[in-house]
């Protein structure tokens, strides 16, 4: 049973109204139903959301909570009414408007980073990130290393591609991912490919036995999938980052968010600052 229904309302895609709810959410000890409400653009939507969620709110026996970020004012002071049966929690008033009266500048009143992305140069780098981490996904290309911003390597499986996908989505980072292999082990150095590149690498590993867990769901009773071979891959695969300087840290308990991060941190510093 969800403790609550939180309900994420926005006329934008919500995502900015969700990230930000469930940062706050998470420091309560609570399993949310998480209701996402987008595009909610004109009165009627707003009344049909309204209603929605004095719906929950009888059914439950208690209020729900409402993150929004809607900038048409009419829209808003329908989801923010009296007769709005949640807990509304504005962003734009509990945060933009004191911006306004402290820079003394009225705001355009769009939450998120999707408007006005046909004129963003941001975006276009983004959607080129994300077509060349793609492109490089698993080792598939050598071609243009020299242009990733870095190059994730470790063993298959230990969370190369989410990681690379992340980076590029969130941060217009051009990440290729190049798996190692036993091949790699047994010749003792990294793959020629990558060599000229190492100051670029970036090594993530895993434990071996999550690892054969994650690997018996796509390969179930297999030989890569084994217990064993799991400890030999990725004790191999850390050797080989230490002896060639590569920096690397273990995916078994950290979020994307965080692997992406220190990988900023370590790789691109400049990124970080914006």
């Amino acid at each position: 049973m969800s403790d609550r229904t939180v309900f994420f309302v926005s006329d934008g895609t919500g995502i900015t109204a969700e990230t930000f709810g469930n940062s706050i959410l998470a420091q309560f000890p609570i399993k949310p139903r998480h209701v996402r409400r987008p595009f909610v653009d004109t009165i009627d939507k707003a009344r049909h959301v309204r209603e929605e969620i004095g719906s929950v709110a009888r059914a439950e026996g208690r209020r729900p909570i409402v993150f929004i970020t809607l900038a048409n004012d009419s829209v808003r002071d329908v989801i923010a009414s009296t007769d709005c049966a949640g807990l509304v929690l504005d962003m734009i008033r509990t945060f933009v408007e004191p911006l306004e009266q402290e820079l003394d500048l009225k705001s355009n009143h769009r939450v998120g980073r999707f408007s006005d992305t046909a004129r963003s140069q941001e975006y276009h780098e983004r959607i080129e990130a994300i077509n060349y981490s793609l492109a490089h996904d698993d080792g598939q290309s050598a071609r243009n290393l020299e242009s990733a911003d870095v190059i994730l390597v470790g063993v298959s499986r230990s969370g190369k591609t989410p990681t690379s996908l992340y980076l590029a989505m969130q941060h217009g980072i051009k990440a290729a991912n190049y798996p190692l292999i036993p091949e790699d082990f047994d010749r003792g150095r990294l793959p020629g490919a990558l060599a000229p590149h190492r100051a670029k690498c970036f090594g993530l590993t895993i434990d071996p036995e999550r690892l054969s867990q994650i690997r018996h769901e796509r390969r179930p009773g297999s030989r890569y999938a084994a217990l064993d071979n799991c400890r030999l891959e990725v004790s191999a695969a850390e050797s080989m980052m230490r002896r060639e300087g590569i920096s690397w840290l273990s995916s078994t308990h950290k979020s994307i968010e965080e692997i992406a991060t220190t990988i900023l941190r370590d790789i691109r510093p400049d990124r970080l600052v914006y």
